[in-house]
């Protein structure tokens, strides 16, 4: 695939980032702390990927305004107790965004956290350098609308057939497949091997690192 794309685009939590468990666990918190039904394991890891707000509203369908506001307050809370430095990169991936860019490829990042979350990753991992543009679910609409997708070409000047998303879960996957553009699956997050190859990736990696072989 060394000469098929351009552009790489990457999803964060659970592509790049190990938070995926902790933010489950932030979710099942909240939910106890508000009184609500706490969703199991997987239930908890499905919503990663949307904004906060959209995922509270995919855990409790139909529910009342009132119960997104209380559940994304306390999911904040719980969250933000812990410092953002005590979560880190996956291993090996500076070495692979360095590599990548070195090669001449432009790197992106795609995301359903909020920019402040974003920003705080990027200074605490080192590596807001790496990345030629990044989009956030607070400035445009939520995974799986193609929206940041369609942001990021327009910015890089880059069209979809140089396009390739990286993402662990289907809403990652699915977010390529309404751009129109081809994706990679990563199996390192929220989604178990089956519930991505639904989306037919071009690849279902057990590490986003092995991105690399793909371009060898």
């Amino acid at each position: 695939m060394n000469d098929r794309f351009d552009l790489l685009v990457f999803d964060w939590d659970g592509t790049l980032f190990d938070s995926v468990g902790f933010i489950a666990e932030c979710v099942q918190r909240a939910a106890e702390d508000c009184g609500f039904p706490v969703p199991d394991d997987a239930r908890a890891k499905s919503i990663i990927g949307l904004s906060l707000m959209e995922s509270m509203q995919a855990l409790y369908p139909g529910s009342p305004p009132d119960w997104a506001e209380r559940m994304a307050r306390s999911y904040r809370g719980f969250f933000n107790a812990r410092p953002v430095a005590e979560i880190v990169l996956f291993d090996g991936v500076v070495e692979m965004l360095e590599e990548l860019r070195g090669r001449g490829y432009k790197l992106a990042v795609a995301t359903g956290k909020a920019r402040a979350g974003l920003d705080a990753c990027l200074v605490s991992t080192g590596t807001a350098h790496l990345f030629h543009s990044t989009k956030c679910a607070d400035e445009t609409a939520s995974k799986p609308d193609p929206a940041m997708l369609f942001q990021l070409l327009d910015e890089l000047a880059v069209g979809r057939e140089r396009t390739l998303m990286i993402g662990d879960s289907t809403h990652d996957l699915r977010m390529a497949r309404n751009a129109g553009i081809a994706a990679v699956a990563v199996s390192c997050g929220a989604n178990q091997p089956d519930d991505l190859a639904e989306f037919e990736p071009l690849a279902c990696l057990s590490a986003t690192t092995d991105l690399l072989k793909l371009f060898e």
